[in-house]
């Protein structure tokens, strides 16, 4: 949901805009930063390689294997107040762990750094190997971590390299170009220094001074990056944004951020931040993850950028910049790409298994008006013998904007209301986010008030900011405390009409602070343990995510999954639930730069996301509508979702024929829940995303790289958007060296070749792989509860041997008892002319 367009709110005053004024909801751009107006940023942009007057050295005599294993060293300048301490450890299979912070010991500062809590699972340390002594030669350091992966440590000036052990290849390196800079923390402001900072209005007062990270990270072998999520593009690859024939850019931003509307092709940081980097080439993969909370700002070089005539063959150099925080960095190794993502997974945590409801079509709209509404839009799929799951309710649902509240002339009867949408194997969705109005007779304001659990302003006081509901303040979720607090506002006897199939949606969790800098909450506003705003801005949403989750798992007793949408995400939300991405627009081009953004959001744990089917902003052109759900009935999270501003879209409304069209998409999703499911199983397991760019699957094709229009649903399909109106053919490349078949008439088509397709009107270009027996349920029902006995159908798309294989999850789609063996996992193989079914 987005903020009111034009100006915020002024104290007193909410100015609201004629939705007619087509200017009023343009994106902004002068309300956010730019690297040029970002200091941190413009000084990083600035240096040249190798060109710091302060290089930092390893002192080859501080090298120490600790007990624990890992390796130590200090890095100094003459120049620095304090040394640093360098920490190198490694985690199994083949994950190395590079983490840097100032040497407090002798000269510590007021504060220390902040370091990310609770992101990292518990065991990371526990896993963490045992190195060897290093062998030194000279200035340069190895460690073997393995038969065929070890490190190289340069001392002057430092450089850190993974390679491959055998051929000594390099795969990853830090600090290659000279580009480490590490701010050191001040105990006071030099005189006549301003430490201070301005945008707009607003001022930044930065009582700690400057404290910025800057390195630079190089991936060899490597043809193009991925990830960095969240930022709308229609390239699936990363663009270089600085460099030889790079037109002026910003660098990618991780600053979550409630832009409304936003741009659909550009650099600029949205909702969410994930700061993990992928890198994929012939024969080689890798990835790049730091645990940093603050305000980010990655640079992709082009070859060329540091002046060199030529660069190195399949190498590509990034710079890194980050506000505050300290080195907390993860170097990932894998044979092929989904290793990388594994790995990633080792340390952020595996993606949440969710219900069977949760995979399947949810209806949302800014609002459904009351309970009068509600039933007549569940009876209208009835109706029109449309299946659906969930129906949601937004910010009018509550009493004042306050929430676990109900408005109750709208919805006297909320309990009920539920019970009727449940009687048909349904459930509901309401929305609760982090800003509380302040209100002396709202009890949840009092409580937090009294016990002092409000995220405090830089003068110590309860930070006010406005919001929906006006004057509001948020929880500090950084405090467990606070979190162990808001999890018992779930309970049935705090929130009040609230029932088992009600379930919750955390919006402008970035958090959205309509009047504050860049809408959101000011750098130096104090949180729990005296860290500031700008150390953690990127998690703020992640905890309040977790504790939301946390809330509905002991409302169920810990029996019942939780089912949690969240806007806001930092690395591990993959952990509590779904998220989406944020405040599309009606439009073209947003239906297709969706698809690269669903796909990053994959590849980066974010396994469980969509986009609002038909824009939320915005009336969509009917033949618009019908390719997104098309599309969007691929989607891991498929919802519709609309402004209260647009016309009522729901699938009906549009003449029988489009009717007819939305229905067959809505239908086919249903009909491929099984093999969803299943999916879903995986992702748990092992990370591997439900929909998946094509070079997951086929990682020697160079034809798939950068192909961020056609996606696979787990190894089995492939689909290619409709993305221009009046589209009347398509170009669809399907790799591999099997035949594909058409999934509305099973026509043949080879693989490794790109095909020129007629656009039929039923449905977008999508095929079943040669060798893969696809799962489904065929019977429509109103609901996915209720095809729970219904039979399963086996599609089995034999292969050029007379082969196929696929496979089947299934548990009771709600319990945890999955993870007592209660579940059944068959594979299914055909062969020889007969199947067989065995255990996976």
């Amino acid at each position: 949901m987005d903020p009111p367009p034009g100006p915020r709110l002024i104290p007193g005053l909410l100015l609201l805009l004629l939705a007619s004024c087509p200017a009023a909801l343009a994106w902004k751009r002068d309300e956010f930063r730019n690297c040029n107006q970002t200091p941190f940023c413009k000084r990083a942009r600035t240096r040249a390689p190798h060109s710091l007057d302060a290089p930092l050295s390893l002192d080859a005599g501080s090298l120490y294997v600790t007990p624990d294993g890992s390796l130590t060293a200090v890095l100094s300048h003459p120049s620095r107040l304090r040394p640093l301490l360098l920490r190198l450890s490694a985690l199994p299979p083949h994950v190395v762990r590079l983490q840097i912070d100032e040497d407090y010991s002798a000269n510590p500062p007021p504060h220390r750094r902040f370091q990310v809590p609770d992101v990292l699972l518990s065991d990371v340390e526990a896993r963490t190997l045992h190195l060897s002594e290093p062998k030194t030669a000279g200035a340069v350091s190895t460690l073997a971590l393995s038969s065929d992966l070890d490190v190289v440590v340069k001392h002057d000036p430092f450089e850190l390299t993974v390679r491959r052990a055998g051929s000594g290849d390099p795969v990853l390196s830090f600090n290659s170009h000279g580009l480490f800079d590490f701010e050191p923390l001040q105990e006071s402001k030099p005189e006549g220094e301003t430490w201070e900072e301005h945008f707009r209005s607003h001022t930044d007062t930065r009582p700690r001074g400057p404290q910025s990270i800057t390195f630079d990270v190089s991936f060899h072998g490597a043809d193009f990056v991925y990830g960095l999520p969240e930022h709308g593009s229609t390239s699936l690859a990363l663009r270089p944004t600085r460099g030889p024939g790079v037109e002026e850019s910003e660098p990618y931003r991780l600053f979550n951020l409630d832009v409304f509307e936003y741009l659909h092709e550009s650099p600029f940081g949205l909702y969410g931040s994930i700061p993990f980097m992928i890198a994929h080439g012939d024969g080689a993969s890798s990835g790049f993850f730091w645990l940093n909370a603050a305000e980010m700002q990655i640079d992709v070089l082009a070859p060329g950028w540091d002046g060199a005539t030529s660069t190195e063959n399949g190498r590509i150099d990034t710079l890194w910049m980050a506000e505050a925080g300290v080195v907390d960095a993860f170097f990932f190794v894998g044979s092929e790409p989904k290793d990388v993502i594994k790995q990633y997974i080792s340390v952020t945590g595996k993606p949440s298994m969710p219900q069977q409801f949760a995979v399947a079509y949810h209806q949302c709209r800014w609002n459904y008006r009351d309970e009068e509404d509600v039933a007549g839009v569940d009876s209208g799929f009835d109706e029109h013998d449309i299946p659906y799951d969930v129906l949601w309710l937004d910010i009018e649902h509550t009493d004042g904007k306050r929430y676990f509240t109900w408005d109750h002339s709208a919805f006297p009867n909320p309990e009920e209301m539920q019970r009727k949408i449940s009687d048909k194997g349904r459930k509901m969705v309401t929305i609760v986010d982090p800003h509380i109005k302040r209100d002396s007779s709202f009890h949840l304001h009092e409580e937090a008030t009294a016990k002092g659990y409000y995220v405090k302003d830089a003068g110590g006081k309860d930070f006010d900011g406005w919001c929906w509901p006006g004057a509001s303040s948020y929880p500090d979720m950084l405090n467990p405390e606070i979190r162990e607090w808001w999890v018992d506002k779930f309970s049935y006897q705090s929130y009040k009409g609230s029932t088992p199939m009600l379930y919750i949606w955390n919006d402008m969790n970035e958090p959205s602070v309509f009047n504050g800098p860049e809408v959101t909450m000011p750098r130096d506003a104090i949180h729990y343990g005296d860290v500031e705003h700008r150390e953690l801005h990127n998690a703020y949403g992640y905890y309040f995510h977790m504790a939301t989750a946390d809330g509905l798992l002991k409302r169920g007793e810990g029996k019942d999954r939780p089912f949690v949408l969240s806007r806001a995400f930092f690395a591990g939300s993959q952990r509590y639930g779904a998220v989406w991405t944020g405040d599309n627009s009606a439009d073209w081009d947003h239906l297709k730069s969706s698809i690269p953004m669903v796909l990053t959001l994959g590849l980066t744990g974010m396994t469980f996301s969509g986009a609002d089917v038909g824009g939320f902003f915005g009336n969509p052109e009917p033949d618009l509508l019908v390719r997104w759900y098309q599309v969007g009935a691929f989607y891991p999270f498929f919802r519709g979702h609309a402004h209260h501003d647009t016309k009522r879209r729901e699938p009906w409304l549009f003449g029988e024929r489009r009717t007819a069209l939305m229905r067959e998409a809505i239908h086919m999703r249903y009909s491929l829940l099984p093999y969803y499911y299943t999916l879903f199983r995986e992702a748990s397991l092992t990370g591997v995303p439900v929909m998946r760019p094509l070079w997951l699957e086929f990682p020697d094709d160079k034809e798939t790289y950068n192909n961020g229009e056609a996606f696979m649903v787990g190894p089995s399909l492939l689909a290619q958007g409709i993305y221009e109106d009046g589209q009347k053919s398509v170009s669809v490349y399907l790799p591999g060296k099997e035949l594909w078949y058409d999934l509305r008439d099973g026509s043949p088509y080879k693989g490794s070749v790109s095909h020129k397709l007629e656009v039929a009107e039923d449905s977008i270009p999508s095929f079943q792989r040669a060798g893969t027996i696809v799962p489904r349920k065929d019977r429509f029902r109103r609901s996915s509860t209720q095809m729970v006995d219904d039979p399963y159908t086996l599609v089995i798309a034999l292969n050029s041997s007379s082969a196929a294989e696929g496979e089947l999850y299934v548990d009771d789609g709600k319990s945890y008892d999955f993870e007592q063996g209660a579940f059944i996992h068959r594979r299914f193989v055909f062969a020889d002319n007969k199947s067989k079914e065995g255990y996976c």
